[in-house]
């Protein structure tokens, strides 16, 4: 795929937890006056990608309502609780409907505000010039996402059990071209993790 210029990538956003370790559902805390997850939609939907999914499933209703008036397809993940791995199922599914002959998918995270729809489009540059079946963020010494999965991962994603999420696809690959993403780092999983508290 290298210099195509016509690759089709998708975009994923995951926003189904619960938040245990916060105690509250995290999408709906306000951070520099947005929800996390209403950023994190606006980052997502105004990058390069298309189509964007945002897979819910806490608080479905305050959710829907944060995002609604988005250019989002909203999809409801009725095992949530079961773990991350089933929201990504569950959107890499509604991807593909929407778009059987998608290229690739990156995944986002409703938790990382600093990330940018800036940030998301260097996914989409790398994608056009890099055969590497993954495309990840390198942050802090490890790699994790965002991160863009190339088609022929598709499958190993549909195979994912628990509370896991895709970062042992990511430490497991052989071939991976990463991007420097330090805005990754801030992550919010205590109240103390946010300015505003």
């Amino acid at each position: 795929m290298t210099g195509d210029r016509d690759v089709k990538v998708g975009g994923l956003l995951l926003a189904a937890g619960g938040s245990r370790r916060l105690g509250r559902p995290k999408q709906l805390i306000e951070f520099e006056g947005k929800t996390l997850i209403r950023r994190a939609a606006e980052a997502l939907v105004g990058s390069a990608f298309s189509p964007v999914i945002a897979v819910i499933g806490a608080e479905t209703q305050r959710c829907t309502a944060e995002i609604s008036d988005l250019s989002i397809d909203i999809c409801v993940n009725e095992n949530w609780q079961t773990g991350m791995s089933s929201s990504i199922k569950t959107g890499v599914r509604r991807l593909l409907l929407f778009e059987p002959s998608l290229s690739a998918i990156l995944i986002t995270l409703c938790d990382q505000p600093r990330v940018t729809s800036e940030k998301l489009g260097l996914f989409a540059e790398r994608s056009r010039n890099s055969n590497a079946p993954i495309i990840a963020a390198e942050y802090r010494g490890t790699l994790g996402v965002p991160a863009l999965f190339r088609a022929e991962l598709f499958e190993d994603l549909l195979k994912l059990e628990g509370d896991k999420g895709a970062r042992h696809i990511i430490r497991n690959a052989r071939d991976i071209a990463t991007i420097k993403l330090d805005e990754a780092i801030f992550d919010v999983d205590h109240l103390s993790d946010l300015e505003i508290f």
